[in-house]
């Protein structure tokens, strides 16, 4: 979603302007724009479409300064377009970029019409500058304009706001939205994410919520939400500065597909050895909160909603303790009643998910056992917010379209299921032979990638198709949801998935001749009752595709194309090594669809507004 890059320096910020706008793109947008204070006066460029178009705007009209900001906007106010793209002035003295959305923005713009301002855009945004324009007015420093107006938004912002008059400074504030400090020396730097920030500085500094910053060359000065100063620690980050580049391969989607055992493998390291899950693997509390854990409520959204649901099956199943899997934006308005000692479980890539973050904050009030957040990015403000954390070292995730996120995750969650098995009687015997299997995880998928060039020639037989149909059992139901979601979201051919046993209930009175059927099917104790609901598929004319165990017994035949996969895939594992082919099919569909893969229309990677 949005992306946000400022710059208080010494040298002209322009250059790393434009560069952070470039490594924020996997977030989506839908324009860019830049601003600079140079020489007393403030310039602005902005375009509708892609950091390069704004690119070549500069090349024709270049800028210059030490002081900028500058934005990529993804519409929720007002269709995209040049007049709303960020930054939004007051004047020609005063600029503002915002991410998150402002609630009470029409009484607040009304407010602003009756006192003469005129607007020029659709946009929430364009209120908040001239609000501070108006509090500035009154006298007020740059500074205690934006103090007076952030305490009348009501909703989520990230905003930073640069004035002709105080042209040594930038003002940062955040509720509800990410967005970081980048501590340079004789220069200082904001953006929504760390990855912006990497060519420049591996020093950062994480706000808290209801924070506000003066942001200089020379300094960062903090004030906690009751206006006092405060000290906020700087944290280097382990990232490299190139984690974010594509190397050989054509899209960011494919290099993270090839980069999920590697991934999966790095997530288990030094968290399981000789068959044992380490006590410390979820932090030194963890052990007593497990011990006491008699259900385990999962909250996600997406991708990670996906994961949530494989492990119901797997802590149902191995820990016998009641396990419900909720999507966030509707866990947040079911008032959920919470059974005693119950662990709550979120789970995301970016750890800044607006519903997700939300969730948690409404179970903190609600009387669970404890939280623990499974997330990807360590400074993220779902893992500072939980109790216990789960990192997944996944690395830098760039395609909108989550893949290594969704193996990573899924190696965490079953981690899980064996600490709080272990803690209800799991036998060492049981707990070697589960941690066995999880260390072959990354050379399964290592196999299965093999399957690249199959999926690749499978792929034509989806160029000219506009529905599809995923089916799966058991703990491989929501594999078949992960399947259709990436078919859908970056090739955009209509793609649903369900239990195969609810054919009959509906879905197979769509299945014709047109619409490819895709299953997904490891020998495992549900395998005969699949191959019925698959024998029901061809008896009306339906396409099939299964990818199925070796020992599956399931033939090639007419209208059935058979992708034979890893055989002795146990049910531990099946998940995660399945998933694999159906991203290679929905990346190779894209590609021969020529849809923009990284960045599916629509789309953002890190949504931080409801």
């Amino acid at each position: 979603m949005c992306g946000i890059v400022g710059a208080v320096a010494e040298r002209n910020v322009v250059p790393i302007l434009m560069e952070g706008l470039r490594r924020l793109e996997y977030r989506g947008y839908d324009s860019a724009g830049v601003a600079t204070v140079s020489d007393g006066r403030l310039e602005r460029r902005r375009r509708l479409g892609k950091v390069a178009e704004l690119q070549a705007a500069l090349d024709g009209s270049p800028l210059s300064g030490t002081v900028g900001i500058a934005h990529t906007r993804w519409a929720t106010h007002g269709a995209p377009s040049e007049d709303n793209a960020h930054p939004h002035l007051s004047g020609d003295r005063l600029a503002i970029v915002h991410n998150g959305i402002i609630e009470n923005h029409e009484q607040l713009r009304a407010e602003l019409e009756s006192a003469g301002y005129r607007f020029d855009t659709e946009t929430d945004t364009e209120v908040i500058v001239h609000r501070i324009h108006q509090h500035l007015g009154k006298g007020k420093s740059l500074l205690d304009a934006v103090r007076s107006t952030v305490a009348e938004l009501e909703g989520a912002y990230a905003l930073v706001v640069m004035s002709v008059d105080q042209p040594d400074r930038l003002i940062l504030a955040r509720c509800g939205c990410p967005v970081v400090i980048g501590v340079g020396i004789g220069e200082n730097f904001v953006a929504s994410d760390v990855a912006a920030l990497l060519p420049v500085t591996r020093r950062f500094m994480f706000l808290d919520e209801g924070d506000l910053a003066e942001i200089r060359a020379d300094g960062v000065q903090v004030y906690g939400a009751d206006g006092q100063p405060v000290q906020r620690p700087l944290r280097e980050s382990e990232l490299s500065a190139d984690a974010a580049d594509k190397g050989r391969y054509r899209h960011f989607m494919l290099k993270e597909i090839h980069e999920q055992p590697r991934a999966v493998a790095q997530t288990l390291e030094e968290r399981v050895a000789n068959g044992k899950l380490l006590d410390a693997a979820f932090g030194p509390a963890a052990a007593e909160v497990f011990a006491r854990a008699q259900n385990v409520d999962i909250v996600a959204c997406g991708t990670s909603y996906h994961a949530g649901a494989v492990a119901r099956y797997l802590i149902e199943q191995v820990c016998r303790i009641p396990c419900s899997v909720d999507i966030a934006s509707e866990y947040r308005y079911r008032d959920p009643v919470v059974p005693p000692d119950t662990l709550f479980v979120t789970i995301s890539q970016s750890g800044e998910t607006a519903d997700t973050l939300a969730a948690l904050r409404l179970a903190r009030e609600a009387g669970y056992l404890s939280t623990l957040a499974i997330c990807n990015v360590p400074e993220s403000s779902l893992v500072r917010e939980s109790e216990l954390a789960m990192l997944t070292r996944a690395g830098p995730e760039i395609g909108v379209a989550s893949t290594k996120a969704f193996t990573t995750q899924l190696a965490a969650l079953n981690m899980l299921v064996i600490a709080l098995g272990k803690r209800r009687g799991m036998s060492a015997e049981r707990e070697r032979g589960l941690v066995k299997r999880l260390v072959e995880i990354p050379g399964l998928i290592d196999k299965t990638l093999e399957l690249d060039a199959p999926m690749r020639e499978l792929a034509e037989r989806f160029a000219d198709k506009h529905h599809a149909l995923f089916l799966g059992r058991g703990v491989l139901h929501p594999v078949a949801m992960e399947g259709a979601l990436k078919l859908k979201e970056i090739s955009y051919i209509h793609a649903e998935a369900y239990a195969a046993g609810e054919l009959k209930h509906g879905p197979l009175a769509l299945v014709d001749a047109d619409m490819p059927v895709i299953a997904v099917a490891p020998n495992n104790d549900l395998l005969e009752k699949l191959k019925s609901n698959l024998m029901e598929v061809r008896a009306r004319g339906g396409e099939l595709i299964v990818f199925a165990d070796p020992e599956a017994g399931i033939q090639p035949s007419d209208g059935v194309t058979v992708i034979q996969m890893p055989e002795h895939v146990t049910y531990f594992q099946a998940p995660a090594v399945y998933t694999v082919p159906l991203q290679l099919l929905a990346y190779h569909v894209a590609v021969l669809k020529g849809t923009d893969v990284d960045q599916p229309r629509n789309l953002a990677k890190s949504v931080t507004v409801e």
